[in-house]
């Protein structure tokens, strides 16, 4: 175990000031930890990942889960720099990617050292620190949730997206006919060149029609949505008999008016889920599998992390305000 009072005994972190716009994300100061609990270590943090949570908890309407920090950034890479007595699966100095539950945008983090994975071979920690709530994200519920199978036809709302660009390669790794929407032309080819068999610009054609056509009228067996609002109803127009819509954020808003006949008539399942509130256990659990079968995709080359842009960490506001255009393609990355 290394210990704590060989550390610096503050943390640079990027607070919320108050809920907001990018304005409101101020430089500030934290005490290091001066115990850690079982399980934890320490992350010298190199890149963390920014993420639509990041956002929503910004302007107030995604508060963190009791005893998580109220500094934003859910992922991270770096070095582990000190352990928990016990904390024994990353030695001291060993380079990691990890999920956290807050505390990322900072120069140090705690993190369970069960939810830390090593670093890809390969990998630069820019890449590294968007895979974990990508990675994590779209195995649960892509494939343990939607159940997706070889042969089976996926698709993927904002599919230039981390979650969306992850979410491709993992579905056409895994054998299926991938379909992905965006918003742009250049967006369409972007998610081509990541391995869609079919994409659609939203703005201008109806996703439901090019969904039936390309399937020759059977629809997505599974489909990951994160928009909400009137994709609800069209994602079930848009689904095969006994499709599965797996829901995973309500961009465009979570009360809607629907037709449920059409979840019957068709045997769907819809179902959904949040991430950053399960129990550590899960997370444990969830973390061997992504080891298990997402890690050897992007150590062969199968599976890449696409950056779309890099800020320091004093520049949080124009990372959140890059999110926030939806122009990036890719992850979007701060550097302490």
């Amino acid at each position: 175990m290394s210990s704590l009072a060989d550390l610096p005994t503050s943390i640079n972190v990027m607070t919320i000031d108050r809920p907001g716009g990018p304005d409101v994300l101020v430089p500030g100061t934290r005490p290091m930890p001066q115990n850690l609990n079982d399980h934890q270590i320490v992350i010298e943090v190199y890149a963390a990942g920014i993420n639509r949570p990041d956002v929503l908890q910004r302007v107030g309407a995604y508060p963190p889960p009791k005893g998580a920090s109220d500094i934003p950034g859910l992922e991270v890479s770096g070095k582990v720099v000190a352990a928990a007595q016990g904390a024994e699966r990353h030695a001291i100095g060993a380079h990691v990617t990890a999920l956290v539950t807050g505390g990322g945008c900072a120069d140090y983090c705690v993190a369970d050292e069960r939810h830390a994975l090593p670093l890809p071979t390969g990998l630069t920690p820019d890449q590294a620190a968007g895979i974990p709530e990508t990675a994590f994200t779209v195995w649960s519920n892509v494939f343990d949730r939607g159940g997706l199978a070889q042969g089976e036809t996926f698709l993927v709302h904002g599919g230039t997206s981390g979650i969306g660009s992850m979410a491709i390669q993992l579905a056409k790794a895994h054998g299926a006919t991938v379909l992905a929407t965006a918003g742009s032309d250049a967006k369409c080819d972007a998610m081509k060149a990541l391995g869609a068999d079919h994409t659609f610009n939203y703005q201008s054609e109806d996703y439901v029609d090019g969904v039936k056509q390309a399937t020759g009228g059977k629809g997505a067996n599974v489909i990951l949505d994160m928009v909400g609002g009137d994709y609800i109803e069209r994602n079930w127009r848009a689904a095969a008999v006994e499709g599965r819509i797996v829901q995973i954020a309500f961009l465009n808003g979570a009360i809607v008016e629907a037709d449920f006949s059409r979840l019957m008539l068709k045997r769907l399942t819809h179902t959904g889920s949040t991430l950053r509130a399960r129990s550590d256990a899960f997370k444990a659990q969830l973390a061997d599998d992504v080891l298990h079968h997402v890690w050897p995709l992007i150590e062969a080359g199968d599976v890449t992390i696409p950056v779309d842009s890099v800020f320091p960490l004093h520049e949080a506001g124009k990372a959140h305000a890059r999110m926030e255009s939806s122009q990036h393609v890719g992850k979007i990355i701060l550097k302490p």
